[in-house]
């Protein structure tokens, strides 16, 4: 049976939007008046054993750099008032995952992944108000939710007042208010565990010592245990096995080689973000298996200079570009290769050996290691459309002769092409590679055509945005996107009608560690804006 897992099931999966549309409930509805009780700390109210932790000690804050980006006041009719969400505390908590099959025909079906999460928000407020927003605030969004008004449940359970709704088709969701304190999910068990926490009868996830310390000055935080990398890494290779190929085989081979390389190479993931001039700044930090992460600093290490000559061939209308600066790209590709192998079977070594040049067949690159050992340090590849089917590559090449024996033997001397444009052009249907003087520009037809017509029209980056990237990281990309403005500001607002398109922008630069892998993201929304979007999607 060809199966198909819903992508939204991949990290954070799309049932979150319980939690994340919490945030624009709070904010349009929490209540103006509030006790003056002292900051709880959310780790101490959490399960040891949880998956996936994510928390903010004020809500105003975390949410506040959306409100004053450019891009938000261009979208947005208005702008809410978050002054009632200052102060605000909220930790989301996802302890599971289910798993459920859906058959759409006799050959095909639906896999459906819903994580069992609960949000934990101490509002601040006296508990009569904080049962009244849980009854009100809560339900309606909960009938939102489920398109139709639940069945509700009031009960005095576990110390507190507790609510259970459920829909017609017979999902549920619950709520419990004790003190202060609102507890809000789709799974009774999470919230009873929390309640066993509370009361000392159970560890929380604060006595673990794995979580980070606390960043000063960060607005929000978020961390992935092992056993949580273990669960999403397996989601994550059924979600890639269905949509690398139609063989059930193969589809079978990376269900079940994926989620061991990344059980193998991932230990845990750490997340803060933090206030930046352009919105958000977030850091990752994946950490990393100790041999792998030792092979993978010094394999990946970057060079101390950027090409910015490269840059002349990048169309100012690419969705996104990556610079991947490595002192030696082949050396680099080969770690990669050993270190993957390494993390599985013979049987998952040899798959990966059998296609370890699929990811270089795009750009018209059919031996893979042979490219990269006869170009230059400083190699950028392009998405000149917004779903990715039309990439390029470009690279300075240091040994003309290897680098053609490297590409894929449908490219094929195009004299008219070449008489065209001036430079040597290997074409196919599909594929064109052209040696610009010492440059190779190799991909998609069209995408290599943008590329030489952005160098010749005067049409390429800028300076300014060229200089954004830095030669101190082992990769980074830029990304440009017009949609996600008007997504967020339709869900937490209202957006406007009478403007164009609002361009937002993000640099996302990769460095390797002894320690693993390091990520920062600068953007507009950060990734809480992202969460939003993906809600809005919905």
């Amino acid at each position: 049976m060809h199966r198909i897992v819903e992508s939204r099931s991949c990290f954070l999966s799309h049932k979150i939007r319980f939690a994340s549309l919490l945030l624009s409930v709070f904010a349009l509805n929490l209540f103006s008046l509030s006790c003056t009780s002292k900051p709880s700390d959310l780790r101490t109210l959490v399960p040891a054993e949880s998956l996936i932790y994510l928390e903010t000690n004020d809500l105003a804050a975390a949410i506040q750099p959306i409100l004053d980006s450019d891009a938000f006041k261009q979208a947005a009719k208005t702008s809410p008032d978050l002054s009632a969400l200052k102060g605000v505390q909220l930790a989301i908590a996802v302890t599971g995952f289910e798993t459920s099959e859906e058959r759409l025909t006799d050959e095909n079906s639906v896999g459906r992944v819903q994580p069992r999460f609960v949000a934990i928000a101490d509002t601040h407020a006296w508990n009569w108000q904080a049962g009244a927003f849980a009854e009100q605030n809560l339900g309606a969004f909960v009938a939102d939710v489920y398109r139709g008004e639940p069945a509700v449940e009031r009960t005095e359970k576990l110390g507190g007042k507790y609510f259970k709704w459920t829909s017609r088709d017979g999902r549920k969701a619950f709520a419990l208010v004790i003190d202060s304190l609102i507890y809000f999910g789709n799974d009774e068990t999470a919230i009873e565990k929390c309640v066993a926490v509370k009361k000392g009868e159970a560890d929380s996830i604060a006595k673990t010592g794995k979580l980070p310390n606390r960043v000063n000055g960060s607005l929000a935080s978020g961390y992935v245990s092992t056993d949580g990398v273990a669960q999403v890494a397996a989601l994550a290779g059924l979600t890639f096995a269905t949509s690398s190929s139609d063989d059930e085989e193969v589809q079978s081979a990376v269900a079940g080689i994926l989620p061991r390389l990344i059980r193998g190479t991932i230990t845990d993931i750490s997340w803060s973000a933090m206030p930046d001039q352009n919105g958000y700044e977030d850091k990752f930090t994946l950490g990393g298996a100790a041999d792998s992460a030792a092979v993978m600093s010094e394999t990946f290490a970057p060079t101390s200079q950027v090409n910015t000559e490269l840059f002349q061939f990048v169309t100012n209308k690419a969705p996104s570009v990556t610079l991947y600066n490595l002192g030696k790209p082949n050396i680099a590709w080969r770690g990669l290769l050993l270190t993957a192998r390494s993390k599985v079977d013979a049987f998952g070594s040899a798959v990966i050996g059998e296609f370890s040049n699929a990811f270089a067949e795009p750009y018209g690159v059919s031996d893979a290691e042979l490219f990269l050992a006869n170009v230059g340090s400083n190699i950028l590849t392009v998405r000149t459309d917004a779903e990715g089917d039309r990439p390029a590559l470009i690279a300075t090449v240091t040994n003309a002769e290897a680098v053609r024996r490297s590409l894929s033997a449908e490219l094929k001397p195009d004299k008219a092409a070449s008489d065209a444009s001036g430079f040597e052009v290997l074409k196919d249907e599909d594929s064109m590679a052209v040696f610009a003087g010492n440059v190779i520009i190799t991909g998609d037809v069209d995408a290599v055509t943008s590329c030489l017509q952005a160098r010749s029209g005067g049409t390429s980056l800028g300076p300014a945005t060229v200089q954004l990237f830095r030669p101190a990281n082992s990769a980074a990309t830029l990304s440009f996107d017009n949609e996600q403005a008007a997504a967020i500001a339709d869900l937490i607002s209202e957006k406007r009608n009478d403007v164009a398109a609002t361009n937002t922008i993000s640099i996302t630069e990769t460095r390797f560690t002894r320690n693993g892998v390091e990520r920062s993201v600068v953007s507009n929304f950060g990734f809480i804006g992202w969460l939003a979007a993906q809600l809005a999607a919905e």
